[in-house]
């Protein structure tokens, strides 16, 4: 479905399945940091939170440089 939909919007693939891997990581980064918070270890749980956004920011470069890109192609010269 998410194929199709990214198909019908003109969309790279790529793209797709990245913002797919950031949504999960940030699930799983959010999980731990519960769990890390529930066993009363709230250094831990900063830990994994500062991870999960750190692994986020780095997947999501190529992205924000195609939007970047986009927007100064837009600006008039």
């Amino acid at each position: 479905m998410l194929e199709k939909l990214a198909s019908n919007a003109q969309l790279n693939m790529v793209y797709v399945e990245t913002i797919l891997k950031i949504i999960g990581i940030a699930y799983i980064a959010e999980f731990g940091t519960q769990l890390a918070k529930d066993a009363g270890q709230g250094s831990i749980a900063s830990k994994i939170e500062l991870a999960g956004k750190i692994l986020i920011l780095v997947m999501a470069l190529p992205i924000l440089t195609v939007i970047i890109e986009t927007v100064v192609q837009l600006l008039p010269k």
